[in-house]
């Protein structure tokens, strides 16, 4: 019996019965959620409304949008990418397929940065190198509402989607974004003007890329995703110059790969970095490592 035979008017059960079936028998592992938040999207409705309304009866244009949804789920496209939007640290992001989709993991290079820089009312300047969405800059002046942020990026995509959430979250006056390959094109006057440098760089080895989720490899941008043939590309280029955009002082942290984190910290070392300490993301992976610029 069909799932239409079961449910001759297509109601929200009946949208929920075929959307989890078809996740999982397309491998997504969160099947239950994604599902229902495909729905609520094609409804423009809350995930609360749908759980109180399981007969609600989908109308024709809904029911289009609902199947448009669900098939580009089914092939695996990030839900950030379908939904045009992805909640990180409590905000809403705008994302595009031109950026890295925003993760939990990031969170804890956040919780970092606060652990080190505890008062909120200093006048700080952050920058963001390989910025993207703005997550990790913007959600930074949310916490530190007297700072002033950059974001760099070399992708003139990833800036105009960095600039579509400046406005969004009304941090015009506090924020922009610069075209630059890491710290390569900065102006000379920025010299020794930065309290705060983060960065999650791309990261991951070449030949690693293959075998990543569907998600990550057929969607996300390579340029944020390809960290040489050892994964510390990236991470080299920064350090070779970030230390002439730090203030004296000045507190550099990077995310980082699984694995990564005690060469991370040994390349820091030798560039002049003190009291260099490692994070633990949620899942008890070493996620973050930062440290604070001695002199070399």
């Amino acid at each position: 019996m069909s799932i239409h035979q079961l449910f001759p008017s297509f109601t929200v059960e009946a949208a929920m019965v075929e959307a989890i079936g078809k996740l999982k028998a397309a491998g997504v592992e969160n099947a239950v959620g994604d599902a229902r938040l495909l729905l609520a999207y094609a409804l423009q409705a809350s995930k609360e409304a749908l759980i109180a309304e399981p007969g609600r009866v989908l109308n024709a244009r809904e029911l289009h949008n609902f199947n448009i949804a669900l098939f580009r789920r089914e092939s695996r496209e990030p839900m950030s990418h379908i939904l045009g939007k992805r909640e990180f640290y409590g905000i809403e992001f705008d994302i595009s397929p031109d950026v890295l989709d925003p993760r939990p993991d990031s969170e804890t290079l956040i919780e970092a940065v606060l652990l080190q820089m505890p008062d909120k009312n200093e006048f700080i300047r952050i920058l963001d190198l390989g910025s993207g969405s703005g997550c990790l800059v913007l959600s930074l002046l949310t916490q530190y509402p007297k700072a002033y942020g950059v974001g760099v990026d070399a992708s003139l995509k990833a800036l105009k989607q960095f600039r579509k959430n400046i406005d969004k979250l009304g941090l015009g006056e506090r924020a922009q974004g610069v075209r630059s390959n890491w710290l390569a094109d900065l102006p000379q006057t920025w010299l020794q003007s930065f309290d705060v440098i983060v960065s999650n760089p791309p990261y991951i080895p070449s030949h690693d890329i293959a075998s990543l989720e569907p998600e990550v490899k057929d969607y996300e941008p390579l340029l944020a995703l390809d960290g040489g043939e050892d994964g510390f590309d990236c991470y080299k280029d920064i350090l070779a110059e970030a230390h002439l955009y730090l203030k004296p002082e000045g507190l550099l942290v990077f995310e980082c790969g699984i694995g990564q984190a005690e060469n991370l910290k040994e390349m820091m070392e030798a560039m002049g970095y003190e009291n260099i300490f490692i994070r633990k993301d949620l899942a008890g992976i070493e996620r973050v490592v930062g440290g604070r610029f001695g002199g070399l």
